[in-house]
C-alpha cells in the first residue's frame, strides 16, 4: 500500500515539474490548458506525451535554410513579372487590393500560370501524374505526406525509376510520421537508378528529432521546373478508392502549368535542404515561362516556422471579402476562432456560406470535435453537409465565381499551427465553374444537409461525446 501511494505522488511530482514548462512554452491559452489537463489527469502517461507531442521543437536548420536560399538570389524571384503585373492591373480596383494584400499575407509576390486542370480523385490524378514523370526531361521533385508499398506506390515508383534510368534527376521526400511502416530499402531500385530519396524530419532520437509533431503534411510534385501538381493526394491505393476496408475517397488536385511552379519549385528547395542539406540553387531549376501567362496565382506555403498563419489569415480575408458566396470542404473541421467568426460573419451579412465536412474518417474522434462547432454555425447561418458516400479529403474553397484554393491544410488547428502545408490561390473561372459543379453534387446527392432544429434534438450520448472531446482539441 505505501509502495502504492510512493509511485502515486511521485508521478504528481512529476507533473509539477513538467507544469512550469509547459507555461513557458508561451503556447495559445487554449493548448496550455488542455495539456495542464492531460499531466493532472494523467501523471505518468501525461508528461512523456507532452515531451513527445507538444514540446513542437523545431531545428533552427529551417529557418537557416530559408535565409541561405534568400542569399542565394533563388528567393529573389519575389519579385512580380511583367506578365503578372498586368493581369494584376487589369483586375477591379477592389480585386487589385485583395491580390497586394495576400501577397503581402503569404511574404511572397503573386505569380501566373498558362494553364491549369482540377484532377478529381486517384482515377485522375494518377495517370495524369505518371504521365508528366514520363514526359520529363530535367527534373521530377516529389514530396508526399503518405507513401505506401502497395500497387499504387509501386506503380509511381517505376515510373520514376524509368525517369531516373534515362537521365532525369529524380528526387522524392517523404514525411517519415506519414509513411510509418515504410522502408528506405523500397526506393532501392530508384536510388540505384540515379533518384534520390530522403525523409523529412526522421522521429530519431540520436539525432535530436524525436518530437511526432511538426510533420511536413505538403503534397507537392514538380516536373522540370513548369509544371506543378498541389492538393490534397497522397500515394496510396485508398486515395484511389480501392481499398475496400475503407470506400470511395473524394479528394482533389490541381494541375498548374506555367510561372508559379518556379514558386513552388522554391518551397520544394527549402524543404530538401532542410531534410539534405543539398541546395537546389542551379538557375535550371527555375526556368523562365516560354509563353504568355493568363491566370493568376498565389502560392500560401505555411508552417510553424510561419508564425503569422498566412493560410488561416488568407481565409479569414476571403470570407471578409466574399461578395456571393464562400463553399468550404475539409476532412477535419477544428477551427481556431479568428476562422470560426470569419465563417459566421460572412454567413450573418448574407454570404452562401458552405461547409462539406467528411461524416466518415480514418481519425473518428475529429468527428465528434467538429461537431461540437455546428450549433453556433448554423445559428450564423452557415450551411453544414456531411460527406457520407465516403471519406472527404479534399481540401479545397470556393470564392464567387472567379477564385478557387487548393491544397493540404485542413480547418483544423494541427493543420494551422503544427504542420507544414501548402495551399494555392488560383483565379480562374473556368475552373472555379468546373469546381462549382463537383461541389453542387457532393452538397446534393453525396451528402447530408445538418438541419439547426435536428442537430439540437440529437442524442445526448453525441452531445456529451461532442462537450468532453472538444477542450482536447489541441491535442488531436
Amino acid at each position: 500500500m505505501q509502495l502504492h501511494w510512493s509511485i502515486v505522488w511521485v508521478g504528481y511530482l512529476l507533473t509539477l515539474g513538467v507544469i512550469p514548462h509547459i507555461f513557458l512554452r508561451n503556447k495559445p491559452p487554449v493548448s496550455t490548458l488542455a495539456w495542464i489537463w492531460a499531466v493532472i489527469l494523467f501523471p505518468y502517461v501525461g508528461p512523456l506525451f507532452y515531451f513527445v507531442f507538444g514540446t513542437e521543437r523545431i531545428e533552427r536548420k529551417k529557418l537557416r535554410a530559408r535565409r541561405e536560399m534568400a542569399a542565394s538570389g533563388v528567393r529573389a524571384e519575389r519579385r512580380i513579372t511583367a506578365f503578372t503585373r498586368a493581369l494584376v492591373e487589369s483586375l477591379p480596383d477592389d480585386e487589385r487590393a485583395d491580390v497586394e494584400l495576400l501577397s503581402q499575407i503569404n511574404e511572397l509576390a503573386v505569380s501566373s500560370v498558362e494553364s491549369t486542370r482540377l484532377l478529381i480523385g486517384g482515377a485522375q490524378f494518377f495517370p495524369a501524374l505518371c504521365q508528366r514523370i514520363d514526359e520529363a526531361r530535367e527534373h521530377v521533385h516529389i514530396e508526399f505526406f503518405i507513401w505506401r508499398d502497395d500497387p499504387r506506390g509501386q506503380e509511381l515508383r517505376e515510373h520514376l525509376v524509368a525517369a531516373a534510368g534515362r537521365g532525369v534527376e529524380v528526387r522524392v521526400l517523404l514525411d517519415q510520421i506519414g509513411s510509418f511502416g515504410l522502408r528506405r530499402s523500397f526506393f532501392d531500385p530508384l536510388v540505384q537508378a540515379g533518384g534520390k530519396f530522403a525523409w523529412y524530419r526522421t522521429a530519431h532520437p540520436l539525432r535530436n528529432r524525436w518530437t511526432f509533431n511538426l510533420r511536413n503534411h505538403r503534397k507537392l510534385q514538380i516536373i522540370d521546373g513548369h509544371i506543378a501538381f498541389v492538393g490534397g493526394m497522397n500515394m496510396a491505393r485508398e486515395y484511389a478508392g480501392e481499398d475496400p476496408a475503407i470506400g470511395p475517397w473524394r479528394d482533389i488536385q490541381i494541375e498548374l502549368t506555367g510561372g508559379a511552379a518556379k514558386r513552388l519549385q522554391m518551397a520544394f528547395a527549402d524543404d530538401w535542404f532542410f531534410a539534405t542539406e543539398e541546395k537546389l540553387l542551379d538557375r535550371r531549376y527555375y526556368p523562365a515561362p516560354s509563353v504568355t501567362q493568363r491566370l493568376l496565382v498565389q502560392s500560401m506555403p505555411d508552417g510553424p516556422d510561419s508564425p503569422d498563419d498566412p493560410i488561416q489569415m488568407s481565409l479569414v480575408h476571403m470570407l471578409n471579402t466574399a461578395r456571393r458566396r464562400v463553399w468550404l470542404t475539409a476532412g477535419y473541421f477544428v477551427p481556431k476562432e479568428p476562422l470560426l467568426t470569419a465563417l459566421e460573419l460572412a454567413a450573418a451579412r448574407g454570404v452562401d456560406v458552405r461547409l462539406l465536412i467528411s461524416g466518415k474518417s480514418d481519425h473518428p474522434l475529429l468527428i465528434y470535435v467538429g461537431r461540437s462547432y455546428y450549433e453556433e454555425l448554423l445559428r450564423f447561418g452557415v450551411k453544414i453537409f456531411e460527406y457520407e458516400k465516403g471519406i472527404n479529403h479534399a481540401k479545397v474553397t470556393l470564392i464567387d465565381d472567379h477564385w478557387l484554393m487548393v491544397g493540404s491544410a485542413n480547418f483544423d488547428i494541427r493543420s494551422m499551427r503544427l504542420n507544414f502545408e501548402l495551399n494555392v490561390l488560383v483565379r480562374d473561372p473556368e475552373r472555379a465553374a468546373e469546381l462549382e459543379s463537383v461541389l453542387r453534387q457532393d452538397f446534393d446527392q453525396d451528402s447530408r444537409p445538418i438541419l439547426y432544429e435536428e442537430f439540437l434534438q440529437r442524442p445526448w450520448q453525441q452531445r456529451w461525446k461532442e462537450s468532453v472531446l472538444r477542450p482536447l482539441a489541441p491535442l488531436l
